[in-house]
């Protein structure tokens, strides 16, 4: 009977359920059919089903660096789109990968298990990446070539072609937003002690960051070098492996079901508090807060955003009713409005990470066209593709978060007897990314200087005779700057966070970046309307305007986190107040 798989358990509970309608068995019979499912499902997950996961977590990871590492180039080259334009498709579906994991978040939570989420999402990122493939091999499904120097004579994309490519992109965007996180939660859901799970998260920023720079620079040579069907064809290989390693690894699985997306909480309560906007003033006895069934405290709600109480005060109907499920979205418990609560006071201070992760989009996408125009040999006969600066960003992370893990924090905490809180972290983030944008700016400048020097501003798409290495420095301090503040967001929501609320906390991260690369999209438009500082070709340009720009966005940012962190009050000082 232990050896009952998942399967046999749900319909032998079915069963019971069935017969406990007719009054046909056992209370006893039931427990011990709910006790052995439970007992084999407790006997899955663990370490075996480590290499399943990660492998997925690599296959899938390969093949979203392999499309979306070079796009802005695919997209100017063998697309014909405009550098600006290019730039814009980018960074919104950037963003549009970033804002998906909370709908996959959702579904997972609220409708099905986690391992029919990442199948399906898989599946669907598959069948993108497919379409990229058929797009670069296909010469109908593109334009006719066009060289960068001249593209205002080039054939533009046909509605058709367009039409192809957004299908593309959209499979392929859908696919990831769907997976990235919601396998981490997966992965980590197959352990039980905390300890284990840790070490599962360190191995999943591994998995992340080796295929990040593997994509970054094999297959991104490849696609300039080789050929871009050969390109996207290896990132369908690895998608579908990936995917074939996943779904191999089901009957190891933990399977956890859905409790419910946090999210219908908060609706919940912003939808009785609005139903009942009149009560507080109608109500003139002693109010009679809801609690829930096995409160440990019956302390009435506090009085900051009062207008949120009304979602927990009883009326006459509620009193008829309280306990049953239709009354969900008209009475709320305490908890439930002070987990609200909690979350609209942390909103300004994270509200502050739109404005950190806009300047980080918009370098990014400007720092591949400064590349291109830039002398990228590496010896007499090798040329590193434009995209592939990038991987020096992520490499910078990678080893500054173990530099601050391993010596910063520890040097730090033995000099002051302190540890440095998320939100000194974050600060210092911020500090570091405006003295990356203040470097970018002055190597623009020097890099128009030399191609003023060299009569290159009269030669579109000429190359600047400047090694494309001095891009290195400014991305490398990008990523310092990330190692800083990204973690630093990522534990201040995990300890700020409501426990009920904390599985949203990552999602919350995601949402952040997603408005982020949407806004360096609509800054990047307003400013190529508003100025000429953005030209098809650089050289003509004004990048270095744009990056002082940000530099004052960035201060500006900085000043309004300062502010809101010195009224910020954390959950652990606020305890009984």
């Amino acid at each position: 009977m232990r050896e009952r798989d998942t399967e046999s358990c749900r319909e032998e509970r079915m069963e019971v359920e069935g017969k406990l309608s007719t009054h046909s068995t056992s209370k006893e019979e039931e427990g011990e059919v709910h006790r052995v499912c439970d007992e084999n499902q407790d006997s899955k997950g663990g370490w075996t089903t480590f290499p399943f996961v990660i492998a997925t977590v690599l296959g899938l990871s390969v093949a979203v660096g392999g499309w979306g590492a070079n796009l802005i180039v695919f997209l100017i080259t063998k697309f014909n789109v405009k550098t600006i334009t290019a730039i814009q498709i980018n960074n919104i579906i950037l963003g549009t990968t970033n804002l998906l994991p909370i709908a996959g978040a959702f579904i997972a939570d609220s409708f099905f298990t986690i391992f029919s989420v990442v199948s399906v999402f898989s599946f669907i990122s598959l069948l993108g990446v497919i379409m990229l493939t058929l797009i670069a091999i296909i010469p109908s499904l593109r334009p006719s070539p066009c060289s960068i120097g001249s593209l205002m004579t080039c054939q533009a994309p046909s509605k058709l072609q367009y039409s192809v490519l957004y299908a593309a992109l959209s499979l392929v965007s859908l696919g990831l937003g769907g997976t990235r996180f919601t396998i981490a939660t997966m992965g980590a859901d197959q352990f039980n002690n905390p300890n284990d799970q840790e070490v599962f998260f360190n191995w999943y920023f591994v998995a992340l960051y080796m295929s990040s720079v593997f994509s970054g620079t094999a297959i991104v040579y490849i696609q300039d070098n080789v050929g871009w069907g050969l390109g996207f064809g290896i990132c369908c290989i690895a998608n579908g492996v990936g995917l074939g390693v996943f779904l191999l690894g089901k009957r190891f699985y933990k399977q956890v079901k859905p409790k419910g997306s946090p999210f219908l909480s908060i609706a919940r309560v912003l939808v009785a508090a609005i139903r009942k906007r009149k009560m507080s003033s109608e109500t003139s006895t002693e109010p009679d807060y809801y609690y829930g069934a096995g409160a440990m405290t019956d302390n009435p709600p506090t009085k900051s955003i009062r207008f949120l109480n009304c979602a927990a005060l009883k009326s006459e109907e509620d009193k008829q009713f309280v306990g049953s499920y239709g009354n969900r979205w008209r009475l709320c418990t305490v908890k439930e409005v002070e987990d609200l609560k909690t979350l609209i006071k942390i909103m300004p201070l994270w509200s502050t990470g739109i404005f950190l992760s806009t300047p980080i989009g918009i370098l990014s996408s400007l720092t591949i066209l400064q590349a291109l125009t830039m002398d990228r040999h590496l010896g007499p006969h090798f040329k590193i593709p434009a995209a592939s600066f990038l991987v020096f960003a992520l490499l910078a992370t990678a080893i500054s978060i173990f530099i601050i893990d391993r010596f910063i924090l520890l040097k730090y905490k033995n000099l002051t007897g302190r540890t440095l809180t998320p939100i000194q972290r974050i600060g210092i983030g911020h500090i570091i990314n405006i003295i990356c944008l203040i470097g970018a700016a002055l190597i623009e400048r020097r890099r128009l200087g030399v191609a003023r020097s060299h009569s290159l501003m009269k030669q579109p798409g000429s190359e600047v005779p400047m090694s494309a290495f001095w891009l290195v420095a400014p991305l490398s301090v990008m990523g310092i700057g990330e190692a800083f503040h990204f973690p630093g967001q990522v534990s201040f929501c995990y300890q700020e966070f409501p426990k009920s609320l904390r599985s949203t906390s990552t999602a919350m991260i995601s949402l952040l970046l997603g408005i982020g690369y949407y806004l360096s999209t609509a800054v990047t438009d307003l400013v190529d309307k508003t100025t000429n500082w953005l030209p098809d070709d650089i050289n003509q340009g004004r990048l270095d305007n744009v990056f002082w720009m940000l530099v004052v966005i960035g201060v500006v940012n900085f000043g309004y986190y300062i502010t809101c962190a010195k009224f910020f009050v954390s959950q652990k000082q606020n305890v009984g107040q």
